[in-house]
């Protein structure tokens, strides 16, 4: 194992620490009003940086998605805060960590009467909107229009709630939700005010459920293994005691649609009969579709008998292929979007934005889902399209904490005090970026729910990671991402590395102490026994 160096520590020491200073007075300092522009801020969830081809071409082309990096900014170095569905909502909504906006984990209720950007957008005079995915379990305020789907939402023939009244709509959930969308641009909204549309789609959630014109998508695909596909987890422990596997979590009948009419294929009985259920939701075109492509599927299957490695990687190229064919539906009614702006005019005066609520695992690990700090569910995809703006790659560190404060700035409206985040227009505009972070702080709460993923916070620089598990389980990992990018190789407590875990534990502190989540600090300080 590579020593490091105590000249690498001092100096990673020092900087981070400077870092963390300016963070706290740097960033709220405001540039000169700006005139009023629209903001559509479309977030999907649960879609992976590795499958939008302008980050990453391996699996699929999203030309649409790309269109908006192409004439906008993509960001290499985009996070979140808490990986997971509700609470990334509850910072994003915020600007603040979720010990701060009090929505941890997905049990909780969001308290609506807070403090959120589209208030404050709100009172500067804008119309605002939400519409598809909420799944904070209160009713949305700050929202002149709001029509969301219930909890996770359908994604065939779902139910909304509309200003507060249920409708059932027919179709396919990704393009009854652009409907609704492009409905309220063209005919629900003030068009003497700018607006802020929060577009937020159900897909790519689980369970990967293809519109039935893209079943066909991908079908002959063969998509190669990830290096880490078969990791077995040595020298960390929370990553073996997860239940997100592939292998063994992934249900056939609930996430691989493999329903049989025969009923001979059994998995998990909640999952299975959860399974069967939404099935029985189609109308009897989206049935016959479903069936004639599902039906080959359970048959070859059947006849395969498969077990072992091979039982695993059929899983997996089960799993690839729907979560796909979802993702080209979002594309495709991403393009519908930006072809009603261009359409309208809209797109000179018009901020863009597109990411998702959390990365994802696309097979890494052996696993799917999100929850953990590791990079391919802490990275989320950011893409930015200013009128006006730079185009091209931004290496800075954000999180998604810093959108509430960038709509904000873009508005003409003063950033609150409280707010966590870091206004990324300056970033946008080609200007000097004051808060410079070369630290971000996370924290997942949840647990055990379903796939057992322990409560862990940590602090993530540009070469290093650092990570404390706790509760029933007290384990720290520090990982080298310049020699270790797959975080595969804990090398916490290895000799060479006491100044550098020093360094970050001091930068911890600093951050929980900003942040004011002081609970945690006194355990971070103590070493595992």
């Amino acid at each position: 194992m590579k020593k490091i160096g105590n000249s690498v520590s001092n100096i990673l020491c020092c900087s981070l620490a400077g870092t963390a200073m300016l963070s706290m007075v740097g960033c709220k300092e405001k540039t000169e009003p700006q005139k009023p522009m629209n903001v559509l801020f479309i977030m999907c969830d649960d879609h992976s940086y590795q499958t939008i081809s302008a980050y990453d071409s391996r699996y699929i082309n999203t030309p649409n998605i790309d269109r908006i990096a192409a004439d906008g900014v993509r960001f290499t170095n985009s996070f979140v805060a808490n990986s997971i569905s509700g609470p990334s909502r509850a910072c994003m909504l915020t600007g603040k960590h979720s010990h701060a906006n009090g929505f941890t984990n997905n049990k909780s209720s969001f308290d609506g009467a807070q403090q959120t950007f589209p208030k404050l957008l709100q009172a500067q005079g804008y119309e605002t909107a939400v519409i598809g995915k909420w799944h904070l379990t209160s009713d949305p305020t700050g929202f002149d229009h709001w029509d969301i789907l219930i909890g996770q939402g359908d994604y065939y023939n779902p139910t909304f709630i509309r200003n507060g009244e249920k409708v059932q709509r027919e179709g396919y959930a990704t393009n009854v939700t652009t409907d609704l969308a492009l409905e309220w641009l063209e005919n629900g909204r003030d068009s003497q005010k700018p607006f802020c549309l929060l577009l937020h789609h159900k897909a790519p959630h689980r369970t990967w459920m293809p519109d039935t014109c893209d079943l066909e998508l991908f079908a002959d695909t063969e998509f190669p293994l990830p290096e880490t596909f078969y990791d077995n987890y040595e020298g960390r422990d929370a990553a073996a005691g997860q239940r997100m596997s592939i292998s063994k979590d992934m249900d056939l009948v609930y996430d691989l649609k493999l329903a049989d009419k025969e009923n001979e294929i059994h998995s998990n009985p909640g999952l299975e009969a959860a399974g069967r259920a939404i099935y029985n939701k189609m109308d009897s075109a989206q049935k016959a579709a479903w069936d004639a492509h599902y039906d080959r599927v359970i048959s070859e299957f059947k006849a395969a008998n498969l077990t072992g490695k091979a039982l695993d990687e059929w899983k997996y190229r089960q799993y690839m292929r729907d979560y796909l064919r979802v993702i080209t539906s979002v594309d495709r009614n991403i393009g519908r979007v930006l072809d009603y702006l261009e359409s309208k005019g809209l797109m000179d005066n018009t901020l863009i934005v597109y990411t998702s609520d959390q990365g994802f695992y696309m097979g890494e690990h052996g696993w799917f889902d999100k929850r953990f700090m590791y990079e391919e569910s802490f990275r989320t995809p950011l893409l930015m399209r200013l009128p006006g703006g730079v185009k091209g790659d931004i290496p800075a560190m954000v999180q998604n904490i810093d959108y509430a404060p960038t709509f904000l700035e873009l508005a003409g409206a003063s950033v609150p005090q409280d707010i966590h985040g870091c206004s990324l227009l300056p970033l946008l505009q080609g200007k000097e970026w004051q808060p410079n972070r070369e630290a971000l702080y996370y924290h997942y709460y949840e647990f055990p729910d379903e796939h057992a993923v322990r409560p862990h916070y940590g602090v993530r620089t540009e070469k290093y990671k650092l990570i404390r598990f706790y509760g029933d389980m007290d384990k720290w990992e520090l990982f080298d991402l310049s020699e270790d990018p797959n975080e595969l190789h804990n090398i916490y407590g290895k000799q060479g590395t006491e100044q550098l875990t020093d360094s970050l534990k001091t930068i911890l502190l600093g951050l929980q102490k900003q942040y004011g989540e002081e609970e945690y600090i006194e355990s971070a300080a103590v070493d595992e026994k």
